[in-house]
C-alpha cells in the first residue's frame, strides 16, 4: 500500500480522478460527488461554463468559442489547473466551507498503479486547490480490492482487474500488498474507438459521440456472447454526403472488432500470471478473477476471460466505485490489517 492505515484514519476527505467519472468521498458523510470529468470553457473570456454532467452532454455540440476539456487522461490529472476548477465547482460551495472549517484538511486520493512522480505531484497539486494541507497517495488496485470486499491482508492470493476507460490495471494481491502487476493502455475507450473505426470503414458511417456505447449500439445487451440477433440497426452521419443514414450492422463483425483491443488484456493476465509464485497461481485456480471499474459492465467480457483463463471470474456488486469506497473505508477505519506477532528469540 502507497500509505498507512493510520496516516488514512487521519484524512477527512478521499478523491478518485478518473479519466470518465470523478468521485469524491467525505469522511461521515460517504460518497457526495459522482460525476463525469469533464469541463466546459469558454475560450473568450475563461469562464468555466458547467462541469460535470451537463458538461458531457455538451461534448461535439458546442460553438467554436466554447472548449470541452477533460483534465484527467488514464487516471492522471494533465491539466491541474482546470482539474482544480472542476473539482471545485463539484464540491459546491456549501461543502467546500464545510471542509475548510477542519484544521489541517487531509485528502486521499487514488493514483494508478506505477505512476510516475509527475503524476502523483499533478494529483497532490489538483487536491491542495481545494483546500488541502497534506495530500496521502492510495494505489487504486488496492483500493478497489478493499472496496468490492477481497480479503488482501490475507495470505492467499487475489486477483483483481481493474477496467477503466483509459487503461486496465491487473494484480495480484496478497498480506495487503501488490505481488505483481501490470497497467495497460486498453480500456472503455479503446472499445469505443474499435466500434466507431468499424463503423467508418465498413459502411462509411460516423456515430454520434454520445451514441459510441457498444452496450447501447450494436450489441442490444448482447455484448461479447455470440447470442442475439444477427444484425442491428444503427443511425449515424454518412461520411461522404454528411446525411444522416441508418445501416444494417452484422453483430458478428462488431463482436470481432470489439475482440481486438481486448486481446491486450488477455496478455497482461498472462504476464502477471508468470511473474506470480505457484503457490499464489494455485489459490487464483479457486478464487478466481474479481472485475471492477466502468467497463467490466460491458455484457459478455467475464465469459471471455472465463473461457480464455479457465479461471472464475466475478463481477463486483458495484464496480464503477469501488475504488473510492475502498478508499473511504479506510478512512473510516472499518479495514484492520493482519497483526502477526514478533517470534520470540
Amino acid at each position: 500500500m502507497t500509505v498507512s492505515l493510520e496516516q488514512l484514519r487521519r484524512c477527512h476527505v478521499a478523491v478518485d480522478l478518473g479519466a470518465a467519472r470523478t468521485r469524491v468521498y467525505v469522511k461521515g458523510a460517504g460518497l457526495v460527488v459522482d460525476e463525469p470529468s469533464v469541463a466546459a470553457v469558454n475560450t473568450r473570456t475563461g469562464a468555466l461554463i458547467a462541469v460535470g454532467t451537463f458538461a458531457d452532454q455538451m461534448t461535439g455540440r458546442t460553438p467554436d468559442y466554447i472548449r470541452v476539456a477533460r483534465p484527467v487522461t488514464g487516471g492522471t490529472v494533465v491539466d491541474v489547473e482546470m482539474a482544480q476548477r472542476m473539482l471545485r465547482h463539484l464540491l459546491g460551495e456549501k461543502l467546500r466551507r464545510q471542509l475548510r472549517r477542519k484544521p489541517g484538511l487531509r485528502a486521499a486520493a487514488c493514483t494508478p498503479h506505477d505512476s510516475d512522480p509527475l503524476a502523483q505531484r499533478a494529483a497532490r497539486e489538483t487536491l491542495m486547490g481545494i483546500g488541502a494541507r497534506r495530500v496521502e497517495l492510495v494505489d487504486t488496485l488496492i483500493a478497489a480490492a478493499v472496496g468490492c470486499g477481497l480479503p488482501v491482508e490475507q495470505p492467499t492470493a487475489t486477483m483483481i482487474i481493474v477496467c477503466g476507460a483509459a487503461t486496465t490495471q491487473i494484480a495480484v494481491l496478497s498480506l495487503g500488498a501488490i505481488v505483481t502487476a501490470v497497467r495497460l493502455p486498453v480500456g472503455g475507450d479503446a472499445i469505443d474507438h474499435a466500434v466507431i473505426q468499424h463503423l467508418r470503414l465498413q459502411h462509411a458511417l460516423m456515430l454520434p459521440s454520445q451514441s459510441v456505447r457498444p452496450l447501447q449500439l450494436a450489441l442490444h445487451g448482447n455484448g461479447l456472447s455470440p447470442m442475439g440477433p444477427e444484425s442491428t440497426e444503427i443511425h449515424g452521419r454518412d461520411v461522404a454526403t454528411g446525411l444522416a443514414r441508418s445501416v444494417l450492422v452484422d453483430t458478428a463483425a462488431v463482436r470481432n472488432a470489439i475482440h481486438t483491443p481486448l486481446t491486450s488484456v488477455l496478455d497482461g493476465i498472462g504476464k502477471v500470471l508468470r511473474d506470480c509464485p505457484p503457490d499464489l497461481v494455485a489459490d487464483l485456480a479457486e478464487r478466481g478473477i474479481m472485475m471492477v471499474g466502468g467497463s467490466a459492465l460491458l455484457p459478455g467480457l467475464d465469459e471471455m476471460l472465463r473461457a480464455s483463463t479457465g479461471m472464475p471470474v466475478h463481477i463486483a456488486e458495484r464496480p464503477d466505485v469501488c475504488a473510492i469506497l475502498g478508499v473511504g473505508a479506510m478512512l473510516e477505519g472499518q479495514i484492520h490489517p493482519m497483526v502477526l506477532d514478533p517470534l520470540a528469540e
